[in-house]
């Protein structure tokens, strides 16, 4: 016997078609891309690391190792992004910003302060100068979040009629 047709779609593949399970099945896929970045990225720092320690049994060349020290920190603070990324499922501004800024720095050196034309010198300081306020605007929004949660959490009242602890560091950034 052939089992009755009818009208109603399987609703095993009507499962799949699910908002819920679509976002969640993404969030996998999207979560093994930056495990395998993170893999990735560890490597490559292992491996630039075994260059900059043998490139010190040469003659020492000052402008090459602080470059290589630059370039693992920058992939050091990467590596903390994505760390954060699958921790909390949001980028960090303040490890973003710190990357940049690291990275500017960086190029800054390579090529020598003195053979930087003026136009990009200029250029470099006032992007510096704006990552700096980013950082700067990013802890004071933080406290001024902080002074609203503590005085929320002062105004309200427990169970027993006295005053619920204050909470001096909240538990997420809020960005």
């Amino acid at each position: 016997m052939h089992p009755p047709l009818t009208d109603q779609p399987n609703p095993g593949w009507r499962s799949w078609f699910q908002r819920e399970i679509i976002v969640r099945n993404l969030e996998f896929v999207q979560n093994l891309v930056v495990i395998s970045l993170c893999i990735s990225l560890f490597c490559v720092m292992l491996i630039r690391l075994g260059e900059m320690f043998l490139s010190l049994l040469k003659p020492i060349n000052f402008q090459a190792i602080t470059s290589d020290i630059l370039f693992i920190l920058i992939l050091v603070e990467i590596f903390r992004l994505l760390i954060i990324y699958l921790q909390e499922q949001r980028i960090s501004i303040g490890a973003a910003v710190e990357v940049s800024l690291v990275s500017a720095l960086r190029e800054i050196i390579l090529q020598g302060v003195l053979e930087i034309p003026l136009s990009s010198l200029l250029g470099a300081c006032v992007f510096l100068v704006v990552l700096g306020g980013l950082l700067f605007l990013r802890v004071w929004m933080f406290q001024q979040f902080d002074a609203v949660r503590q005085a929320n959490h002062a105004s309200l009242l427990d169970n027993h009629g006295s005053q619920v602890k204050r909470v001096s560091v909240p538990e997420k950034y809020p960005f």
